[in-house]
């Protein structure tokens, strides 16, 4: 039997990188998932790909509306959402004294409002699926700082404490919620990053979005006794310096 069969999943920002990788993954193993994102175009095509077994949907994460109507229309094709993914996030770089304050506010809607409005609007179908597992993706920059990536830190700490209330309060009703902290992994969204920022590493390379798709379904399927978790996915970037040679 497959992992995820029965399961009826929306994934946000599903339409590429890590989004597209556990949607695969997530159809793979046997749910059916709701694709939600802003690119239309990605996303539909991305849905022919997979059949009967997806869906597409667009959702701008900072919209209520929006949200509200992606939970109805998941419930409708496939039955009450018993999986949540808030992969959803936009990154900016700048100093603190660079920043504009409408950017601050813009990654904060949708890295951190966003997954907020999100769990709040598909809480009430996991009850009635009879149990529910929500899964944000926070970063790694949720775990320590990072000069000239205040706002993308705030947010992703942010998610963080958010994941760990939520995993409080929803846990009498069979919900679990854990973050998964990805490092580099290489997606549109690193383009153009510098690889050697992975050089120093234990494992000194990029990960792939199918290494965080695995986690996922790891969490989603598997994890039954984890809630409130942080799972790093990072090639060792967190665990500290390497000692110097003598």
């Amino acid at each position: 039997m497959k992992r995820l069969s029965g399961e009826s999943a929306l994934v946000t920002g599903g339409a590429r990188g890590i989004g597209e990788a556990i949607v695969r993954t997530f159809v793979d193993e046997g749910a059916r998932v709701m694709i939600a994102d802003v690119l239309e175009g990605e996303g539909e095509v991305l849905r022919q790909t997979l059949g009967e077994a997806a869906r597409f949907r667009r959702l701008d994460v900072t919209s209520g509306a929006d949200w509200s109507t992606a939970v109805t229309e998941t419930e409708q094709a496939f039955g009450p959402v018993s999986v949540l993914v808030n992969n959803a996030g936009i990154v900016e770089f700048g100093s603190m004294e660079e920043t504009d304050p409408q950017v601050f506010r813009r990654v904060v809607d949708v890295n951190l409002y966003g997954p907020w409005l999100g769990m709040r609007a598909t809480v009430p179908s996991m009850r009635r699926a009879g149990s529910g597992v929500i899964l944000n993706v926070s970063s790694t920059a949720g775990l320590m700082g990072y000069a000239n990536l205040g706002v993308y830190v705030a947010s992703k700490w942010g998610l963080r404490g958010l994941t760990k209330t939520a995993a409080l309060e929803l846990a009498a009703s069979g919900i679990r919620v854990c973050s998964i902290h990805p490092g580099p992994i290489t997606t549109p969204m690193t383009e153009g990053m510098d690889a050697s920022i992975a050089a120093d590493q234990p494992i000194p390379r990029f990960g792939t979005p199918d290494e965080v798709a695995a986690m996922a379904l790891f969490l989603a399927a598997d994890a039954t006794y984890s809630t409130g978790s942080e799972f790093v996915i990072d090639g060792g970037a967190t665990t500290g310096s390497m000692v110097l040679a003598l």
